[in-house]
Order: structure tokens, then C-alpha cells, then sequence
């Protein structure tokens, strides 16, 4: 490869990568030559070659492959101005070439070893010590205590499911920081669900699965994030499950994370959700305004510890507490925005500085009732599966609750009919309208049913 086909590559990951994370990663990368189908480049520290190795390293080789390139990894290496006592290598982001033998053959494709799994990057503040625990999240930080201590649990695997921002992956996080520190001698690996699936293609393209399933099934703590997104991806699935059973079967312990439990996963493998279903499956329930208080004062006491003079008026946490409800990262993005708007103007965070500077956070907060929520208060509130909601079932004990939630739904949000019927597993607007007028009709009539919808309608705008 010329440097001119280089300057071509790094204008296709301009597009790619975006200009933001170019300028801080890609630019100053500088393109050394190929030596025996591996890429050298060349990095400024041997920070930015671990942090493109990892977050970049698979785009990289992709648009150089694309180029004509014969490469099947990259090496970084420090630049003279930042070597030490010779060059740094960072871990190879992907499948070693073939290496000459003794003889001068070329030997077999070494095996990947567990060191080299892909994995993502556990969050430095992702700990137990920052999770702040209350009433909706306190099973599931037992669970994932219990875990992380290392020994032999009677539950496996262990699956933690909830809405975004509900504290899912910072378990995950805390989990695999315990396990690393407490017992150094296991291999704990922590990747996405989407990491997972492109290794596994990656593999099935370079005839390879068997150095894929030697290295999952080498570890001995499996975490797995977002499994919904491999859902309805059949050979990703069937690896899957292969891959879940074997460790399984070995004593080895999973931790997986969705947005919904097993069984309301409706392109999810049935094995896979009946196996998921075998271990403990635990719900994070949406924040109440106690423990949104309690990770508020939890933020505000981090923040003191850098900066001892600032000051919140009296009633501000309460208010935002109050106030934002839909997940933690939107409370928590909104307090970091006044920290950083007190810092800047050196002033007091009062009320009408907090009203003022989070007026977009508050509106959109005002609109917090959403089709999911209003199924999900649904479903828990008849004791039934989201699934069930959605089937073409008409007994009576599924076609009222799903008529209650078409209620919901059409008087709570601004969804139009068709937009509730798709929601609805693409039921016909009249047969939403149907399902509203039937509740409307019964609650004039029915004093159960009238408590029912009283009683949603106040959880869901609670």
C-alpha cells in the first residue's frame, strides 16, 4: 500500500468514524509500510495505539482490505518522540498471519487465545461503590453482588433486564471490576452482544469457527450486554446457545442484560429463552423519586470533592428528582449540564438558574409516558406476558388487558390509531378504536374496571 492509497483510506474513515472522533484518533496515525500482511502504523503514545486498537482497529483493517491491501492485522508502535526503550505494541486486532517455521515453512494459524477476545471497555466508574441501590434495584444488586463474589451461586445464569439508562450495564461493569480484582486468576470476558455476532462472522468468513469456540469456551465467567440485538439473527443464535450450554455445563458462570425478559423477546431462540429462563431473571425496576434523590446527593458529594465551593440552593435535588423521571442518565446528564453552567458563570445553583437551564430536559420530561411503559404497568398489573398482549388470542383474560392498554395508550400519548396498531402486533386502527370505545363503555358500568384504568393512569404518570 502507497501513501497516496493510505490518504484514500483515512478519507473513507473520515466518513466513517466522523470528524470529531478523526481529528482525536485517526489524524495522528501515521502509515509505516506492511510487513508480512501486517499493517505497521505508527501512534503518538502508546494511550491513543490501545485506545484505536480497540475502538477502531476492525474500521482500519475493513477500509484497507477495501484499498486492495493485502493485511490480515495491525501493529501500532510508538514514534521515536514517545518511545521510551523500543516500540510498543499494542494487542493485534486481528488473527495473527501465519509466522515462518524453523524450516522456513509457514506454520498452521496459531489458535486465538483467551487474551486476545474482543472485548469492550469496562467503564472506570462503573463500580459497586457508585451504584447508588434502592427499592427498584436492590434484587438485582444482590444478585449481581452475589456474583461477583466468585464462588459457587445456585443461580445460572444470571439475567438482568430493564429499560435504558436503569443501571444494567453499570452491574455488568461493577461485576467483571470485582471479579478482576478479587480473583485475578479467571478469565472474565465482557463484550457486547453485536461484538459477539461480528466475531462469530468474522469467524464463519475466515473458515475459523474452531478457534472461535476453543476461545469461548475456554473463559470462565461469560458476560454478554444487549442479548436482544442478536435476536432473530438465526446462526448467530445457534452459536449461541452452543457456546451458552458448553460453559453451562462446565460450572461456568453467565451474566447476561436485555431491554425486556426472555420470554417478551419474540425473535429470540426459544431454547435460548427457555435456557435464560433456568437461571435468575431479575428486573430493574424504573427509579423512584427516593433513589433518584439518593443519586442526585451521590453526584453532588462526588462533585464537592473537586470543587468544595459549590453550592445548590435548598430544594434543587428535590425538584430534579421530582422533576426527571424517564431514566438515570437523563438525571444525571441534567445535573452534570448545572455543574458545568455554575462552573462557567462561578454563580450559586438556585431554582430559576436550574428551571432555566434544563428547560429542554424538563419538557421533554413532561412527555414521559410511552407506549412500552403503558404495555409493560399493563401486563404486570394482570399478571400476564408481553407476548400474550400481543397474540391474536381472544380470551377474555388477554383481550380485556389489551383493550385497557389501547385505552392507555390513545389517552396517555399522542400516538395516532394506525401507530397504536403496529405497536400492537399491526392490529387495524379499527380494531384500536374498538378496543378504546369497549373500556370507555365499561368504565361507566364496571366499578373494577374503572379502578383498573384509575389505578394504571396514576402509576404511569406517577
Amino acid at each position: 500500500m502507497t501513501q497516496d492509497e493510505w490518504g484514500h483510506v483515512r478519507g473513507e474513515l473520515l466518513k466513517s468514524v466522523g470528524k470529531n472522533n478523526f481529528s482525536a484518533w485517526i489524524d495522528p496515525i501515521t502509515f509505516e509500510g506492511i510487513e508480512g500482511r501486517t499493517a505497521q502504523l505508527v501512534v503518538p503514545t502508546s494511550f491513543i495505539g490501545t485506545w484505536v486498537s480497540q475502538h477502531f482497529g476492525d474500521v482500519i483493517l475493513r477500509h484497507m482490505m477495501s484499498a486492495g491491501a493485502e493485511v490480515d492485522r495491525i501493529e501500532f508502535s510508538v514514534d521515536a518522540q514517545g518511545r521510551a526503550s523500543g516500540a510498543t505494541q499494542v494487542e493485534p486486532v486481528a488473527k495473527p498471519a501465519p509466522k515462518p517455521s524453523v524450516n522456513g515453512t509457514r506454520s498452521a494459524p496459531a489458535a486465538t487465545t483467551a487474551q486476545e477476545l474482543p472485548e469492550s471497555t469496562l467503564n472506570a466508574n462503573f463500580t459497586f461503590a457508585d451504584f447508588v441501590v434502592g427499592k427498584p434495584n436492590e434484587l438485582a444488586h444482590a444478585a449481581a453482588r452475589r456474583v461477583a463474589e466468585g464462588g459457587p451461586v445456585s443461580f445460572n445464569p444470571l439475567f438482568l433486564y430493564g429499560g435504558v439508562g436503569l443501571g444494567k450495564t453499570h452491574l455488568m461493569h461493577a461485576i467483571a471490576w470485582e471479579l478482576r480484582n478479587n480473583k485475578p486468576d479467571l478469565k472474565v470476558i465482557y463484550l457486547s452482544a453485536e461484538q459477539f455476532m461480528y466475531r462469530f462472522i468474522r469467524a464463519l468468513r475466515d473458515q475459523d469457527t474452531l478457534s472461535f469456540k476453543e476461545v469461548f469456551r475456554s473463559i470462565d465467567v461469560l458476560m454478554v450486554d444487549d442479548v436482544q440485538f442478536i435476536a432473530g439473527k438465526n446462526s448467530t443464535q445457534e452459536e449461541f446457545f452452543h457456546t451458552f450450554n458448553a460453559l453451562v455445563e462446565l460450572g461456568k458462570q453467565i451474566i447476561i442484560s436485555g431491554d425486556r425478559a426472555p420470554v417478551d423477546m419474540e425473535e429470540l431462540d426459544n431454547r435460548i429463552a427457555s435456557r435464560l429462563q433456568c437461571g435468575l431473571v431479575v428486573d430493574l425496576h424504573p427509579t423512584d423519586y427516593e433513589l433518584r434523590l439518593g443519586i442526585l446527593q451521590q453526584k453532588v458529594d462526588a462533585q464537592r470533592e473537586r470543587t468544595p465551593d459549590l453550592k445548590i440552593a435548598p430544594g434543587v435535588l428535590e425538584f430534579i428528582a421530582h422533576r426527571i423521571s424517564s431514566n438515570v442518565r437523563v438525571l444525571e446528564g441534567a445535573l452534570t449540564r448545572l455543574f458545568a453552567f455554575a462552573d462557567l458563570i462561578g454563580c450559586e445553583i438556585t431554582m430559576d438558574l436550574t428551571q432555566e437551564c434544563l428547560s429542554d430536559i424538563l419538557r421533554a420530561s413532561d412527555r414521559k409516558v410511552t407506549m412500552d411503559e403503558i404495555i409493560k404497568k399493563t401486563c404486570e398489573h394482570y399478571h400476564l406476558r408481553q407476548s400474550d398482549l400481543m397474540s391474536p388470542s381472544r380470551a377474555r383474560n388477554i383481550a380485556r388487558p389489551r383493550q385497557m392498554a389501547m385505552y392507555l395508550c390513545k389517552k396517555l400519548t399522542t400516538r395516532s390509531l394506525p401507530e397504536i396498531g403496529r405497536k400492537f402486533g399491526g392490529r387495524d386502527h379499527t380494531t384500536i378504536l374498538h378496543g378504546v370505545r369497549k373500556i370507555e363503555e365499561l368504565i361507566s358500568v364496571d366499578s373494577q374496571i374503572a379502578e383498573d384504568a384509575e389505578l394504571l393512569r396514576r402509576m404511569l404518570e406517577a
